[in-house]
């Protein structure tokens, strides 16, 4: 039987994104933040732990974790125009300052006619979408909530992670609010494919137990600190098997304070199919070549093997995606490549990547 990889809201939300997803992707994501401390966002944080128990994280911040209940009319309910009226999904969500941002996944209030958000008080409010970047499935939220009964979570740095390290996972899974689960941090620098098709690098796999209604979730550390969103699951069941995916939190500081900010993100963009290459060799293969493309117009062809990057070596795709991940829109990069067993180098300005 083979697994699926699926969206993790609940109702009308939880849908199939790929049955076996193929290897061809398109090298065009968003710029990945440097490294460093962890992140407090704006906003007093919820206190952190200092690596206690699960019940030690979970009452640190199980009030920062919010319910997120969204409408979709009648066009988006399965069957289309002519059925029963509206239809709800549901997901989770975090606190992320006083101001009344919250952070979830874009495909939680994809086609969404109303959102409202419950805080683990009980208290219930509307709320409007910011912004959405559909390329990390991230997207905030604005609660019109008092800033008392806003409590931020702080963003740690997820490039610490180390696999094998205790995790939480808080959410409302199947709509059973503040429901908490724990594992471990599975592996690191995995691949999720986007709502829109893209590729979500760096993502955290985890054991702690993710459902339907966990989308858009904090996966902390045993500090309390956000680790990633958690997003995905894959499953031959469509339930937990004990494999999550989420967003890491690096991503999330980058994202999410440009959605704050203006309410959309650009993404660098290349323009290229990519597959890996056959016979052991290191690169990303280039199998396809978008027309009016930056690829295309700096002559780059199906077949060449994209090595290198401003002279950093690539040995496969998730690394070339991760460097065109680094830059923005306008910037030029110097690609390495072979293309009938010779070597060539080509300058490409990268162009910002359609939605």
């Amino acid at each position: 039987m083979r697994s699926t990889v699926v969206k993790i809201a609940a109702g009308a939300g939880a849908v199939v994104l790929a049955a076996g997803v193929g290897a061809a992707t398109y090298a065009a994501l968003d710029d990945s933040p440097s490294s460093g401390s962890p992140v407090a966002v704006a906003g007093s944080p919820a206190a952190a732990t200092s690596g206690g128990t699960v019940s030690d994280v979970y009452d640190g911040a199980n009030d920062s974790v919010v319910e997120i209940t969204v409408t979709l009319g009648s066009s988006e309910v399965p069957g289309g125009p002519g059925g029963s009226g509206a239809s709800q999904a549901q997901g989770s969500g975090f606190v992320y300052d006083e101001n009344g941002h919250v952070v979830t996944n874009a495909h939680v209030v994809d086609n969404a006619t109303s959102v409202k958000v419950r805080l683990a008080n009980g208290n219930t409010y509307d709320a409007t979408v910011v912004g959405t970047d559909p390329s990390t499935d991230l997207a905030v939220l604005a609660v019109d909530a008092p800033s008392s009964e806003l409590t931020p979570l702080t963003l740690a740095d997820s490039s610490a992670l180390e696999v094998g390290q205790e995790v939480v996972a808080i959410g409302s899974p199947f709509g059973l609010e503040n429901t908490v689960t724990s594992g471990i941090v599975s592996a690191l620098d995995r691949s999720m494919q986007a709502p829109n098709g893209y590729t979500i690098n760096g993502a955290v796999q985890t054991d702690a137990a993710i459902n339907h209604g966990n989308s858009g979730g904090p996966l902390l550390d045993m500090h309390g600190r956000v680790i990633g969103v958690n997003s995905q699951i894959e499953s031959d069941s469509g339930g937990s098997d004990g494999v999550g995916f989420a967003v890491p939190s690096n991503t999330v500081k980058s994202i999410v304070s440009q959605l704050v900010d203006g309410g959309s993100v650009e993404h660098a963009y290349l323009g290229v199919g990519l597959t890996e290459p056959q016979g052991g060799e290191a690169g990303a293969q280039v199998s396809e070549v978008r027309s009016g493309t930056p690829a295309a117009s700096a002559g780059l062809r199906s077949g060449d093997r994209i090595t290198s990057v401003d002279g950093d070596s690539v040995a496969s795709v998730q690394q070339l995606q991760s460097a065109i991940d680094t830059r923005k829109p306008g910037d030029t990069v110097k690609l390495g490549y072979v293309r009938d067993g010779t070597s060539h180098t080509v300058n490409v300005t990268l162009g910002t990547r359609p939605s």
